[in-house]
């Protein structure tokens, strides 16, 4: 090695002993401090216990004796008397497979009428659109209560009145409206260019619908689906007025029954909440993760 080769390597040897470390990264903006941390987390546990906590009571009443079912105590004597007596001494089963029915019949057309309404509206021009999106948004402004007499004259003319049907489209009318505004804005949310390609492709506007835009619109129905489902398996003023008779009630008119004027006979009407809730909380762990995703798309446009 020459004697500036030398030179030059004692001059870079000091400079790289010197470099200094790299320097450590900020600490990050906006954490939280353990307080807030302990707070927001103590928070969070009494919201759930405050959620968890009447439908844990209703179970506790559901396994009590009679005699116990209005004291505070959590266990008390525990049986499932209540749940044999429900399914053996009264036609549960039959109101229950009779809100089954119902349930299914207004999910399956509440589907398809809010996904083939919403559709058109999002793709279509045609005369009437405007009036028909108004009509969608006020229907839904009407309670009840102020609809319950003019729809009950409608089915007794149409013969539909004590039949499941009644209250099928009766479901319809309820949930059809905010579905089909609710699709409308998902399929807003969808290219134009993918039914451009439909079309190209030689597909009708049903078979573009059908095989392109539906399959994409999974977030879309599972709402319309849940909100359907709901809507018929847990209404009451509607299955009270127009339904009669033991083997025609569903759930909601059965669950009457334990109530009259002298009392109310809570083991059998908590046995029957808790299984009433059974389906309604399945639907939702089947149709929970395409939820949010669902509501929030639809959210987008209107």
């Amino acid at each position: 090695m020459t004697t500036a080769d030398t030179t030059a390597a004692s001059h870079r040897a000091p400079r790289r002993a010197g470099r200094s470390p790299a320097p450590s990264p900020a600490p990050r903006r906006g954490g939280r401090s353990p307080l807030a941390s302990i707070g927001l987390h103590a928070t969070l546990v009494a919201a759930s216990v405050i959620a968890v906590f009447p439908v844990l009571w209703v179970f506790l009443t559901s396994i009590k004796p009679a005699k116990y079912a209005t004291t505070t105590d959590f266990f008390k004597e525990s049986t499932f008397e209540n749940y044999t007596n429900l399914l053996s001494d009264t036609p549960f089963l039959t109101w229950f497979g009779n809100s089954l029915l119902v349930a299914a019949l207004t999910t399956l057309l509440g589907v398809f009428i809010s996904s083939t309404t919403g559709y058109a509206i999002s793709r279509f021009r045609f005369p009437g659109k405007r009036g028909l999106m108004w009509t969608l948004l006020i229907t839904q402004m009407f309670p009840v209560a102020v609809l319950i007499v003019p729809i009950y004259n409608i089915m007794s003319s149409m013969g539909l009145l004590n039949q499941p049907l009644g209250l099928v489209v009766t479901y319809l009318t309820i949930a059809v409206p905010f579905c089909a505004w609710m699709m409308k804005g998902f399929f807003d949310t969808i290219p134009r260019e993918i039914d451009e390609s439909g079309q190209v492709d030689g597909l009708t506007p049903f078979g573009t619908f059908w095989r392109l835009i539906l399959p994409l619109a999974k977030p879309g129905i599972a709402v319309t689906a849940f909100y359907s489902f709901i809507t018929a398996w847990g209404e009451v003023a509607y299955a009270s007025a127009f339904m009669v008779g033991d083997e025609n009630l569903t759930l909601a008119g059965g669950l009457q029954k334990f109530v009259n004027q002298y009392g109310a006979q809570w083991g059998p009407m908590s046995a029957a909440s808790v299984l009433i809730a059974v389906p309604a909380a399945l639907v939702f762990l089947v149709a929970q993760r395409h939820l949010v995703t669902g509501m929030s798309a639809g959210a987008v446009k209107g």
